[in-house]
């Protein structure tokens, strides 16, 4: 049984080492990720690099994902680099302080703007939520607050609002030098941090564009008014990444789960890729087997659907990175058996379709889950076709066959959906269904008589490249 939920890991000092990093891509990872939060372009090149050879070395196409830091507010610096808050006392936040002259009365913030955002009885969350602030009054760039629920409070930690509403901007001066970094790069895929609106995706995908970046935008989730102008930022995306971190503190860890569903769910409908991120395996950065929690955490995203699931810390700089990627794999491959993640659907059945290639997936997957088909093959330039099948819940292997490395990267990323690298022979067109016959059956992917079904384009100015679709006995080469 192959795993159709794709893995994304984190590159960092845990991965540095080139065996480490082949470990990895053997136990699963299939897109890797570059957090620009951390570590200077060198570091982000020599791993990208690192990447692209250890992927060669495996025969495998790994996709490369470079994550911009965004907006993250902080606190700035403590003369004593720390502080201890106790409840009830007062403490201030005021942008105009120096870079290091907080102490228990208060510290300075890195957003300019923060006092016009605020107003009295709003609640400030520090430290990932760990800390409690009630805003009393506000007083020129100086925010008066009583501390609720108190704590250590150390350099740089973050702020969040409840109920979000802070108006930094998506994207940072910095953010642009990373855009840049990531087209050098060649990374398949760009994430936009902290997003807010379908704007902020369009002006990362006009400067990715404008620095010769040609991958994939993915919308990180994790601001109240993202989920709140959802359905815009989803059409303006090409993926969409659930960013739990802030966006539990912002909008409350008991609405989590019902938020995440509802984004798998409304990312899949409108036949985009969707990733599930932060804490799954939280506990692997120290241990070397994942919590009973932490695997229902897992599992319960492979179930609702989700594209891939996302290692941080745990690949980054854990003590057990290959094992942190294996114990996701093998959870998604327990949750994958479970009957609601691979239930055949009416998905769209009263639909009217845009576009040739749409309608050709559809009906594709339509077939293949009514007959004993045992995969797909989908011949394609975009992967475009590939990611339609994609949204209807099958447990048949799509097979992307693509002549281009930078689609086999990004199909990487699309739930049961496969790269295969592979060239058509121009002076010898009739031979292509016995080509990919003899791909097939060299990978050992199918069987002499097994049925596949096979899409492809051969026609021209209809609207999508796709718009043939067969269904074929594998044969052996006579």
């Amino acid at each position: 049984m192959q795993r159709r939920t794709k893995i994304v890991a984190t590159l960092g000092p845990a991965s540095d080492d080139p065996e480490v990093l082949g470990r990895m891509i053997e136990a699963g990872m299939t897109v890797a990720r570059l957090n620009f939060s951390h570590g200077d372009a060198d570091e982000h090149r020599r791993r990208a690099a690192a990447l692209r050879e250890a992927a060669r070395t495996a025969g495998r196409d790994v996709g490369l994902l470079g994550d911009l830091q965004g907006p993250k507010i902080r606190v700035l610096r403590f003369a004593d680099h720390s502080v201890a808050l106790k409840d009830g006392a007062s403490f201030f936040l005021d942008s105009s302080l120096g870079l290091m002259d907080g102490n228990e009365h208060g510290v300075g913030v890195a957003l300019q703007t923060l006092h016009e955002d605020l107003k009295a009885d709003d609640v400030l969350l520090l430290n990932d939520g760990m800390i409690t602030l009630k805003v009393d009054s506000i007083e020129g760039t100086r925010v008066h607050t009583t501390v609720v629920n108190g704590g250590i409070l150390s350099d740089h930690k973050g702020i969040n609002l409840k109920g979000g509403g802070l108006s930094a901007r998506a994207l940072t001066p910095a953010d642009t030098e990373h855009i840049k970094l990531a087209a050098e790069l060649g990374a398949d895929f760009l994430a936009v941090s902290f997003v807010r609106n379908a704007e902020d995706v369009h002006e990362a995908r006009r400067l990715f564009g404008e620095a010769g970046g040609k991958g994939l935008i993915v919308a990180k989730i994790e601001r109240t008014e993202a989920v709140r102008d959802i359905d815009p930022i989803i059409e303006a995306a090409d993926v969409i990444m659930v960013a739990r971190g802030d966006l539990g503190v912002e909008m409350g860890y008991a609405e989590l789960t019902g938020i995440q569903k509802n984004l798998i769910r409304k990312t899949r409908k409108k036949h985009k890729i969707v990733i599930t991120a932060t804490q799954m395996m939280e506990s692997m950065i120290q241990n070397p087997i994942p919590t009973r929690a932490e695997v229902s955490d897992v599992a319960n995203a492979v179930i609702d659907g989700t594209d891939a699931v996302m290692l941080s810390g745990e690949t980054a700089v854990g003590k057990y990175p290959v094992e942190a990627i294996s114990a996701m794999a093998e959870v998604c491959l327990g949750a994958e058996k479970f009957p609601l993640a691979t239930a055949a659907t009416t998905h769209r059945i009263d639909d009217r379709f845009e576009f040739v290639d749409e309608a050709i997936a559809m009906a594709t997957m339509y077939t293949a889950n009514h007959m004993s088909v045992k995969a797909i093959i989908a011949l394609t330039e975009s992967g475009n076709t590939a990611r339609w099948m994609s949204r209807i819940r099958s447990d048949i292997p799509i097979y992307a066959f693509t002549p281009h490395k930078a689609t086999s990267r990004r199909v990487a990323l699309y739930r049961g959906v496969y790269p295969v690298s592979f060239a058509i022979n121009l002076d010898l067109p009739k031979r292509l269904y016995q080509d990919i016959f003899n791909t097939l059956l060299y990978y050992r992917l199918v069987e002499v008589d097994d049925l596949v079904i096979f899409t492809k384009g051969d026609l021209d100015n209809v609207s999508g490249n796709t718009n043939a679709m067969k269904v074929l006995k594998v044969k052996r080469e006579e």
